[in-house]
């Protein structure tokens, strides 16, 4: 299984933070928001990533990120010279998917919380799964109405009488039909390939399945300025109150066997001198301790 993290777009709602950087290279307190989401999918197994941004942004990317050897994944890269629909994001990265399946990952959701992702991955059988999220409000969201075995009934987008109260956040899980169904659907009345009619193409083939993420589960979308400033102050608190990161690729790495100790701790040599250095020599240290070593 591939992944793509799509991180385009012209970030309007941030203005005027995204005149001078993309929004998904802000900081949510400690780290770039392009962190949270490459944490997710390391923790989750999987390798090969693709970054699909804008031409001049792009560059900024492969600078902070490089091709991935120092996480030990692979990083490719991808231009959307425009914005026309996430669904567009199959279409550009066609030849990185290949003959695989793909989850989709949009750039500035942040999760925390539990293992539902890396149990979703590792319990893909083909179709398409998308997760369920309950919020207090899903007139605002995309809402998917399904039944106890986590089958899809409906899906609507922003409805004003929801047959349901769960959101469908930005993660989405698809086999190597998704190329083709892609291609096929039309640009909405805005001018965009909705990622709403991806899953409907999948609902009516009877292949969507739904997986809800467990209570304690936190989702944040971090794309305007006052959505930016709660997820940095609910990572900040939380970090605090825990004192482990959210959102660390390299302990991500070492965890699920990405790296080695040593090669964890070259990254160290690395780094200048800071909170998040000393955060990552506590990590080797703690395991150094629990396996005996010097």
């Amino acid at each position: 299984m591939k992944a793509i993290v799509l991180a385009g777009g012209s970030g309007s709602r941030l203005y005027p933070l995204t005149k001078i950087s993309s929004k998904q290279l802000q900081a949510v307190f400690d780290k770039p928001m392009i962190y949270y989401p490459i944490t997710v999918l390391i923790a989750s197994g999987i390798r090969d990533l693709c970054i699909i941004s804008t031409p001049q942004d792009l560059p900024r990317y492969q600078s902070l990120l490089g091709d991935g050897t120092k996480w030990g994944i692979n990083i490719e890269y991808r231009e959307q010279a425009r914005p026309e629909g996430i669904a567009q994001a199959f279409l550009i990265a066609d030849d990185f998917v290949g003959s695989d399946s793909v989850v989709l990952m949009l750039g500035d959701n942040i999760f925390s919380g539990g293992d539902d992702f890396p149990r979703a991955m590792h319990a893909f059988a083909g179709g398409a799964t998308i997760f369920a999220y309950h919020v207090k409000d899903p007139t605002r969201y995309g809402v998917v109405e399904f039944d106890r075995n986590g089958k899809a009934l409906s899906i609507e987008e922003k409805p004003v009488h929801p047959k349901s109260g769960y959101a469908v956040p930005g993660i989405y899980i698809y086999d190597n039909q998704i190329l083709d169904i892609a291609r096929s659907i039309k640009p909405s009345p805005r001018g965009e390939l909705e990622i709403t009619d991806v899953n409907l193409e999948y609902l009516r083939r009877g292949q969507l399945q739904v997986r809800r993420l467990s209570r304690g589960f936190a989702w944040l979308d971090a794309g305007t300025s006052t959505a930016l400033q709660e997820a940095s102050a609910y990572i900040e608190a939380i970090e605090r109150r825990q004192g482990i990161k959210i959102g660390c690729p390299e302990e991500a790495a070492l965890v699920r066997g990405f790296l080695k100790l040593d090669q964890f701790e070259a990254l160290l040599d690395e780094m200048p001198k800071c909170e998040y250095r000393d955060y990552l020599a506590g990590v080797a240290a703690e395991i150094r301790r629990l396996d005996g070593l010097p």
